[in-house]
């Protein structure tokens, strides 16, 4: 239950600060009211939900300036991890990466913005993967989730992707060619990238 509503909350079907009432969920769901609550109470611990005394529920907002402050831990974490799946690169995790690569430059001359932000998490996922480096990867999750609102702003903000694009591009390269530093590196510049157009927003 956890995991369906958690779904429904970074796929936007509920709304920043959208009070999220138990009976209305155990009937969306067709689950349980206990099961409901408690899912609600794991969903608060992530940062995702937060509990209101004597109010229930309602979805957490995440304000730009903790964005910012997620992206700056997820500097750290991401570098390496991008480090180590350059470090752990098998002909398999190429293949697979330059495939990717393939589908992410075809989602670009398409103007398939759609296409091309699900293209980018898929590549997220893939780097922390081939890094093998567990608690990197359960703490990146989790910080993920909890400014998924913001990254979604970002995927769609005129421009973004002529920018945002190359550095994947650069990052899947660099761990292709199995270079650590330029993985490391490419990684960094495109963190500190969003920190900047973040910043912006202000």
């Amino acid at each position: 239950m956890t995991d369906r509503i958690r779904e429904a909350l970074l796929s936007g079907d509920f709304a920043p600060h959208q009070r999220l009432i138990e009976a209305d969920l155990s009937d969306r769901f067709e689950a349980s009211r206990a099961s409901v609550r408690t899912a609600l109470m794991n969903l608060a611990g992530e940062g995702l939900v937060e509990r209101l005394p004597n109010r229930g529920a309602r979805v957490r907002a995440i304000t730009v300036d903790e964005a910012i402050e997620i992206v700056e831990v997820r500097i750290g974490l991401e570098v390496l991890c991008a480090r180590k799946a350059a470090e752990n690169l098998t002909e398999e995790d190429a293949s697979g990466l330059v495939d990717l690569r393939e589908r992410i430059q075809a989602a670009v001359a398409a103007g398939d913005l759609v296409g091309y932000a699900s293209l980018n998490q898929e590549m997220d996922r893939r780097i922390r993967d081939i890094s093998g480096h567990a608690t990197a990867t359960r703490l990146l999750e989790r910080l993920l989730a909890q400014s998924a609102r913001h990254q979604f702003r970002l995927a769609y903000h005129p421009g973004r992707v002529n920018q945002s694009a190359p550095e994947h591009i650069a990052i899947i390269d660099a761990v292709l060619a199995r270079d650590a530093d330029a993985a490391a590196e490419a990684t960094r510049r495109h963190l500190e990238g969003i920190i900047a157009l973040l910043s912006d927003m202000r």
